[in-house]
This record gives C-alpha cells, structure tokens and sequence, in this order.
C-alpha cells in the first residue's frame, strides 16, 4: 500500500518520499485514514511503530483540504494542538511536522519549557497552524493571555500514559477546558493502564479503536542478555564491557537523575566520554548531548525513562539497562530505543541481586526467559542479601523538579529555570574523558509521578 492510497495528498507524499518512505507502517496504515475520517481515535502504539506520522499526516491533510477552500487570509490561528509529556518529544513531533509539511505551507511550532518564552510569544504572534507543546508551558501562556486556543480543531495526546504517570492529568484537564467542546480527539498511548481508559471514556466520543504492534513480546531483532552483578561492581562492569567490546553507542538508563549524573562523571574519569540527560538539565545542554550522541562524537548517553522519551536514533547498537526499571512495561521501552527499521540491536541488563524479582515480572511481561551470562571477573557474591531499592537511593534522590519537561512553573522565571546545577552536574558538563569512544545503553525506572519542570 502507498501512502497516496491512504488519501494524503501529492505535497505530503512527496515530502514523505523525500524523506526516504515509500509505504506505511501497520499503525500508519490504521490511523490515517481514521484521522482523515474525522472521528475520535484511541491508538495503542509504543514507539518506534511509526505513530508521530500516524497523526501529523492525516492532520496535515485535514487542515491544508480547509486551507485550500478557506477565503480568508488572516494570520494563522491554531488549529491543532498536540500534548506530549516531555520537550525532547515535542521537538521530536514538530521536526515530524515541518518535515512532513513542507509543501503544505502549514505553520507549525514546539512549546516547551526550560527555554526563554519570548521567543515562543513571537512565534505565536505571527501566526501557528499546528502547535506541540508539554502542558506545563501551554498553560504558562495562558495565563500570560499570549496563546488562543479558541479555534483548535483537532487535539492530540501523544505518549498517554506517560503524561499520566508523569502526574499531568490537573494539567491537561486545565487544557481541555481552554478548548473547544466541538473538536477531533487522538489519543495515542503504549498501554491501556486503567486510568487511560478512564481518560478516554471522559475524553473520547464513540472512538475507533487501534492496537498496533504492543511490543510486549519485544523486538525479535534485539539480542537480549543479563549479567549478574553485585551492586558496587556495576558502574566497573558497564566500563569493562564498553572498552572490551569496544562500543561506540550506548545508550544507558539509570533511575535517578543523580545517578545518571554520578555515573556520567564516573565514566568520563574511565576514560569514556559520557553525558546525562534529564529533567533537571537545561534544553541547552540536552539538546547539545542528543545532538554529540547522534553525531558518534559521544560514546555514552546516560538517561532517566522520563528523559529518553523522543531519542529516536536510527540504528542505535547498544541499550543498558544499568539499573531495571521498577515497572516492567519500561523495560520494553528501554530496549525499543535498539533493533528499529530491521536493524539489529543489543539490550544488556545489570542485574544485582536486589533487582532479582524486579527482572522476573520483566520476563513474565515479555514471555521469555532472558539469557544469564556471567561475566569473568564479575561474578555475584552468592551469599548477597537483597536491599530494598528505595533505601539504596535514599539519599540520591533528586532536588528539585524544574519545569525542563511538561509540568509547571511554581514562582521560578524562566532564566532561572533549572540554573541549580549539582557539583557532580557540573562535573560531568566540564569534564570528558578524552581517551575511549564507546557505546552504551543503560535504562532508568522511576515510576514515581514526576512534575519534571
């Protein structure tokens, strides 16, 4: 099936084409065609199923059919708003819709926080088709009256669950309440948890209903493994296995913010050039790690679950799952990040003996055992106890949520927005190793409901 098939027109599909697609995913191929239909939808879809084109295309089709019998020739007003919890997944969306868009002579922008709103305002002001945005900055310009949110046409909530999970739902019903009641609803999430049913029924009018590729049994392109570790060995571990084998891309989850940063720094004296992201980091100094690490020019990006949503990297060879994640369903997203388009990836778990049954109800969820290997030299202690996980990390939990991802601003200006850094924040941004380019992947699994600013 081609995508001209599905109803979107020439300027679309050549943009698409252009950008090296010639058919639709599954979920590409459901959605769009619903999307055009008008109807409110209910998609389940994790990422890296190709959901982002699911949506933008469709939209772009519907708003550029009105555009094109429309007489009026006033600035653009906004017509579709699309909700996701975190800015790394807004400037991801709205890359999808400049992109796909760019013959349509569409506007669009991404609104988040931890930037200047100035800009933003500016933005607005002349005129946006399609605006992206984390909830926490859209209702900061609300309440500076410098967003119209009269005319939205069309609302998407992208990533659900996570918003959920994130504790945005006061947040987006502050949204909902701004918009229209007549209005297209696209509500796309990777599970259908109690409380997105919840959501929909509220939201959602007779949808249709979409399950895509709930990757539950996991990527059959990704080479799964556990190393059995003691929990002091594992940053010795994760230096051994990335200089050994020689990896030059890793992506590494940790379940803290200070962790990651801890781990950063601790690479980076090992000689393996290491940056974290997450909430409490600048858009700048995101921007700049996701931009190194795609570039090659980084061997290491450490990230918490909630910072590594929108990382969407071609062909990324190795994820770590330096700490498991405390809810199963994470792990899948974790190791998703590897083995897209058919390419071949590789998730290695570090699995103390803490994290035992953590890792159990991970294999229940994915159907499978996954493969143990001890690694020479690092061979648990058979006689470890298992420690409650939240006595370890007390004590290394993080500060102070900033507004870097979809909540909201509590008093704080926005230059001062995430200028608290910690020693070990900026002993990781001044200081990289220089000796070793490798590659590793690591996974955080914080569950805890996060108001990342």
């Amino acid at each position: 099936m081609s995508f001209s098939a599905l109803g979107l027109s020439e300027k679309i599909v050549r943009a698409v084409t252009e950008h090296g697609y010639t058919s639709p995913t599954p979920i590409q191929a459901q959605a769009i065609p619903a999307v055009l239909n008008g109807g409110d939808l209910l998609a389940g879809a994790q990422t890296g199923t190709g959901k982002t084109a699911g949506f933008t295309l469709p939209i772009l089709q519907r708003l550029m059919s009105a555009a094109a019998t429309s007489t009026t020739t006033r600035k653009p007003a906004i017509r579709a708003l699309v909700l996701t919890p975190t800015r790394e997944l807004a400037a991801q969306v709205a890359e999808s819709v400049t992109t796909y868009g760019k013959y349509t002579g569409l506007k669009s922008m991404a609104m988040f926080g931890g930037v200047n709103i100035n800009p933003q305002i500016g933005q607005l002001r002349r005129g946006v088709d399609i605006l992206v945005a984390t909830p926490g900055r859209l209702l900061d310009h609300h309440q500076q009256r410098t967003v119209d949110l009269s005319g939205v046409e069309i609302l998407v909530l992208d990533e659900a669950d996570r918003m959920l999970d994130m504790g945005f739902i006061h947040d987006i019903k502050r949204v909902l309440a701004l918009l229209p009641k007549q209005r297209q609803n696209l509500l796309f999430s990777a599970t259908f948890s109690d409380d997105i049913k919840k959501l929909a029924d509220g939201l959602l009018n007779k949808p249709g209903l979409i399950e895509v590729a709930r990757r539950n049994s996991t990527v059959e392109m990704i080479v799964q493994k556990v190393h059995p570790v003691d929990r002091d060995k594992k940053r010795e571990l994760l230096t051994y296995l990335i200089k050994q084998n020689d990896w030059h891309q890793v992506l590494v989850f940790t379940r803290t913010k200070h962790g990651a940063n801890r781990l950063a720094e601790q690479l980076n004296k090992s000689g393996i050039t290491a940056l974290a992201i997450h909430g409490n980091k600048s858009q700048a100094a995101r921007t700049r790690a996701l931009a190194e690490f795609k570039a090659g020019d980084l061997t290491v990006l450490v990230a918490t679950d909630i910072a590594a949503r929108g990382i969407d990297i071609d062909q990324l060879p190795h994820v770590v799952n330096f700490e498991i994640p405390n809810v199963p369903e994470d792990y899948v997203h974790r190791i998703g990040r590897t083995g897209r388009a058919g390419a071949t990836g590789e998730a290695v778990s570090l699995v103390c003996v803490d994290e035992k049954k953590m890792f159990a109800d991970i294999e229940r969820l994915i159907k499978r055992d996954v493969p143990i290997e001890v690694v020479p030299g690092f061979e648990p202690d058979p006689t470890a106890k298992p420690q409650p996980i939240q006595l370890r990390s007390a004590g290394h939990q993080p500060q102070r949520k900033n507004n870097a991802d979809g909540g909201r601003s509590t008093g704080r200006s926005v230059a001062s927005a995430g200028s608290g850094k910690s020693k070990a924040t900026q002993a990781v941004s001044g200081e990289r190793g220089k000796n070793h380019r490798g590659t590793t992947g690591s996974v955080p699994a914080t569950k805890a409901r996060q108001r990342a600013r």
